[in-house]
């Protein structure tokens, strides 16, 4: 196996400590292997947080700490034709179904609910537009009500059957598709998801082995199921641990004096920075 990793920001900030953590444990797999790549994607379709600056900004910090990526950087709004070309075969599969309710919709049911379903993101979609009638659903759908769409996670786990992952941490993972419940796969205003747009980039780029951090482990299990409905290979998955901050919360664009230009700017060289991330134990 020719290992393919990828590092994959969004260009709505600075990168800090926990994306040196995260680029550098993607390129350090692929350098331990001959022929590996390591790629770099922007994570682009949340276009209004977007700025062009970041894109420039992203690869300057990556060249500074030495973490050269093997070919040129994909960005996701170079894509949408192929996110498009998912979700219609989703669509035809009546794998997906649209949902029309608003935030405030879903608060209201969230609230009526004795004990929602919870998550590490929040309460789980109730369900609601999974219940329309099918007439009800093209009626609106003519109407051009605006609408998001939403994975049918648990129709579509019974046609895949039992599904699992591997984690080089973790281990072989059974797939539990309905864990984050019917994830949104579309969204009223920027189109294509995370969950979609991951999914279909990764095949396409023909990644062998994706790290990311341990949060986004429970997207793992939605993920597996996307790849067999879309018939797409399943790659292998490392979930490090976090960088955190001195509250123990995951770092987040907004920590600046942890950023990577404001370390270069108080003088620390990329061998430092990798020492902090190091004293943490995790590399």
């Amino acid at each position: 196996m020719i290992v393919r990793t990828r590092f994959a920001p969004s260009p709505t900030g600075r990168l800090h400590l926990g994306h040196a953590l995260a680029a550098r444990v993607a390129h350090s797999l692929a350098r331990q292997t001959p022929g590996g790549k390591f790629l770099l994607r922007h994570e682009d379709i949340d276009a209004p947080r977007v700025r062009e600056a970041y894109y420039q900004g992203i690869e300057e910090d990556l060249e500074w700490l030495g973490l050269r990526w093997d070919e040129p950087p994909l960005r996701q709004t170079s894509r949408s034709a192929a996110y498009e070309a998912a979700l219609a075969r989703l669509r035809e599969n009546r794998r997906v179904y649209p949902c029309f309710c608003t935030r405030r919709e879903i608060q209201a049911e969230w609230a009526a609910m004795a004990a929602a379903p919870q998550t590490a993101e929040g309460p789980i979609y109730p369900g609601t537009c999974r219940k329309l009638p099918p007439h009800e659903q093209q009626a609106k759908l003519a109407s051009g009500l605006p609408c998001a769409w939403r994975l049918d996670s648990r129709l579509a786990a019974s046609l895949t059957g039992p599904l699992s992952f591997h984690d080089l941490r973790f281990g072989t993972t059974a797939a539990n598709p309905d864990l984050l419940g019917d994830v949104v796969l579309a969204r009223k205003d920027i189109g294509p998801a995370y969950h979609l747009a991951v999914v279909v980039d990764d095949a396409f780029q023909q990644i062998s082995h994706v790290t990311r951090g341990e949060d986004l482990l429970p997207s793992t299990h939605v993920h597996r199921l996307l790849q067999a409905l879309l018939e797409l290979p399943a790659p292998i998955y490392l979930h490090h641990p976090l960088m955190l901050d001195e509250h123990g919360k995951r770092l987040a664009k907004r920590s600046d004096p942890l950023s990577i230009a404001a370390l270069r700017e108080a003088g620390l060289t990329p061998e430092e920075v990798f020492a902090r991330i190091e004293l943490t134990g995790i590399t």
